[in-house]
């Protein structure tokens, strides 16, 4: 899979392994060295740095945001960021019980709001989240089903995606429980799968004539969790809400853009609860009024922006090390036009958001680098400031296989 992925960015940016000065792998469950076995004997044994990168389900987009410093750093021209994983069937498990788990703080939080179930520990963390805001805010399960509903829909245009069924708002609602209201539709599969992305710096991009295709990243950080995580008993804190909100306002605020600016969004889906918490988190409507959003269809097509064009992780997969890679893919493909039958129109600017619990978020903010060799100079009057040109880069490609389900 590694290799079908890191191959394909290659040869999407015409360039040969032997450009690419260092390397960042990402992945979830393997031994130390997996990011050297997985480059070895499938795109060449060069001998530059390889880094192996673990940050749970943020972990393809921490392994962008290290190749990313990299270059913005002048460390290197050229570097590939690469994400794979091979899961096995059925929840998270943890690997090394005779540890202390990662996420033990985490689960205390929850355990003395909500208590704990004999549920997998992700969908309770996610679903609790969930019955906080529909106590707080009066969401509904509806709510919460629609945007299942939205991301299985669009995922049957995405040949990458897992599963690429259209289901009813009936059908994700009644389809099997897995925590309380959160049924089997709604959350994300098991998955195998891996995507990469080729990294270069502006003067990179101009030796190797690719500025057609170049897409920037104007704005990127990475927030790990507040003392807030733990000392509110509060379980949409606990899941991520206050590094995604602090990452994007500081992402917004570098690029001098606001989230009316975006046209494009892939976000974490883990679970449909995931999706709705960072509508508000990111800024896209105030706290409380995430489900209004939904019924309003702003998030897809027609409405103010179109949110998991590929389908999600509830439909596209979740395959740990590489989800953060290819959300990067889906959008490059989105500012490039080759989104085929799932295009946005127009897309201009694009929103990444990655998170992984125990805990660290990546957004990350979206153009193209030289839109007038795009042959699209309309784009010129975003307003995004270019001083950020060190860091345009070239689209990655993401290949999954569609072996494991939930």
């Amino acid at each position: 899979m590694a290799e079908e992925a890191g191959k394909k960015a290659l040869a999407d940016a015409g360039i040969p392994y032997s450009a690419v000065e260092q390397a960042c792998v990402g992945y979830v469950y393997g031994d130390s060295t997996c990011g050297q076995r997985a480059i070895y004997h499938s795109l060449g044994l060069t001998g530059i740095p390889i880094i192996n990168v673990n940050n749970n389900c943020s972990t393809g987009s921490t392994a962008l945001f290290m190749a990313r410093q990299l270059i913005q750093g002048g460390l290197a021209n050229c570097a590939l960021a690469l994400g794979f994983e091979k899961m096995e069937k059925g929840p998270l498990n943890i690997m090394q019980k005779e540890r202390t788990n990662p996420l033990d703080k985490h689960v205390e939080v929850m355990i003395n709001k909500y208590g704990l179930a004999t549920a997998p520990l992700a969908p309770q963390m996610f679903g609790n989240a969930g019955k906080e805001h529909m106590e707080k805010y009066g969401t509904t399960l509806a709510q919460f089903a629609k945007i299942a509903w939205k991301n299985h829909k669009h995922s049957t245009n995405n040949p990458y995606s897992q599963f690429q069924e259209e289901y009813s708002l009936d059908e994700v609602l009644k389809s099997r429980q897995v925590y309380e209201f959160l049924t089997l539709l709604q959350c994300c599969p098991t998955s195998d799968g891996a995507a990469a992305a080729i990294l270069g710096s502006e003067d990179f991009v101009r030796k190797y004539g690719l500025q057609s295709k170049a897409v920037e990243i104007v704005a990127q950080e990475m927030v790990t969790d507040f003392s807030s995580t733990f000392e509110e008993k509060n379980c949409i804190t606990l899941v991520g809400y206050d590094m995604t909100k602090e990452a994007a306002r500081k992402c917004f605020s570098k690029a001098g853009v606001k989230p009316t600016d975006v046209d494009v969004i892939e976000l974490h889906d883990c679970f449909s609860v995931n999706e709705l918490l960072t509508y508000e988190a990111l800024g896209l409507c105030p706290e409380g009024q995430a489900g209004e959003l939904v019924d309003k269809g702003d998030n897809t097509y027609g409405g103010k922006w179109v949110i998991n064009p590929s389908g999600g992780l509830i439909s596209k997969g979740h395959p740990l090390g590489a989800t953060g890679l290819a959300q990067c893919a889906e959008l490059c493909w989105q500012l490039r036009g080759e989104a085929g039958k799932r295009q946005v129109p127009g897309a201009k600017v694009a929103l990444q958001h990655n998170i992984g619990l125990g805990g660290a978020v990546v957004v990350t903010l979206y153009r193209m680098g030289f839109p007038e060799a795009a042959g699209r100079p309309e784009d010129l009057a975003v307003g995004i400031s270019k001083a950020t040109q060190e860091m345009v880069y070239q689209p990655p490609h993401p290949g999954y296989s569609h072996q494991s389900t939930c």
